[in-house]
């Protein structure tokens, strides 16, 4: 199994309108600076091999212009040992909801998809949702509702509706295409809107 270059998940993600946080490729803190422009950015160093990124040092969050120059330079030295890598500026979200929505193969029922709260909490509190593809709308519906927490992720139906499309979406895409696994982690509701963040898919 291969797991797709950010970029590669992130074309094949905007190929079914799933909305993705702007990024960009950057090979040094100039080219960071000038992608951030007035704005805060994440910097992130992606080996090839997955790993915990920011573990392992390889991510900075909340960067303006003024911050970036020490920042690249910690990461670029933290991700010497994870070689090959590349370095991928975002611009940042601030607050919102993290959600995640995943895919994976069950050996009895195929292609599953799964949503739940995001980051760190789909660990920490179990609270997810899981249906075989493809999903309906109402299947997406159900869902979210289904959750622990829907009360937070769609505290109104606006936001269910929002959610909703981004999980028949996901679907789609991955009935659609070749991957394995997929996982958006965290895709952050914010504004009335979504972006992705953290895009693994694995061919």
């Amino acid at each position: 199994m291969t797991q797709l270059e950010y970029k590669d998940a992130e074309a094949l993600a905007k190929k079914y309108n799933i909305k993705c946080i702007e990024s960009a490729y950057v090979k040094s803190y100039e080219e960071a600076i000038k992608f951030a422009g007035k704005e805060r950015i994440v910097i992130k160093a992606i080996p090839q091999k997955p790993i915990h990124k920011s573990k392992s040092g390889l991510v900075a969050v909340g960067l303006d212009s003024n911050s970036i120059f020490a920042a690249y330079k910690s990461i670029i030295a933290s991700a010497e040992k994870y070689k090959p890598y590349k370095v991928l500026a975002q611009k940042m979200v601030s607050g919102g909801m993290e959600i995640i929505v995943g895919g994976k193969i069950d050996e009895q029922f195929g292609r599953m998809v799964l949503i739940g709260l995001g980051g760190i909490y789909v660990e920490a509190f179990k609270d997810f949702s899981l249906r075989v593809c493809p999903i309906s709308k109402k299947d997406a519906r159900e869902m979210v509702l289904e959750l622990k927490s829907s009360s937070i992720i769609a505290k109104d139906d606006k936001a269910l509706n929002l959610v909703s499309e981004i999980l028949l979406k996901v679907s789609k895409m991955y009935v659609k295409s070749d991957l394995k696994e997929l996982d958006l982690n965290p895709i952050i509701l914010h504004d009335g809107t979504y972006d992705a963040v953290d895009l693994r898919m694995i061919r």
